[in-house]
């Protein structure tokens, strides 16, 4: 993933030997597999169709298992970045029905 999601805020280097860091405290995850997911249908430069799942909010390690998944069946390339899956060619179809079948709700989302 080229982007992390950092929970803490401000604080780079501390001089106190004794400071701890302390999470924010933030809004709970939704279940991996009751999540809100988009699969879109996008051009990429130089005019090549790009299928991008969207929405997912969770784990990084469990998104680039999802990613794998879906180019391993879709027999395709690809790349998981920016909390986005982004699968070459036009595989919104095979895409949720892959995704359904893991057990996540997903739908045709974009023009």
């Amino acid at each position: 993933m080229s982007k992390k999601k950092n929970s803490f805020s401000g604080i780079m280097y501390s001089t106190n030997p004794d400071f701890k860091m302390q999470e924010e405290e933030s809004t709970p995850v939704q279940s991996d597999k009751k999540q809100n997911l988009r699969v879109w249908l996008e051009r990429k430069g130089g005019g090549k169709v790009v299928t991008v799942v969207k929405g997912y909010m969770g784990n990084p390690q469990t998104l680039e298992e999802i990613g794998k998944m879906l180019k391993t069946k879709c027999g395709t390339g690809g790349a998981v970045k920016d909390y986005e899956i982004l699968i070459q060619g036009d595989n919104r179809d095979k895409v949720l029905k892959l995704l359904a079948e893991a057990g996540y709700y997903a739908k045709k989302a974009g023009g």
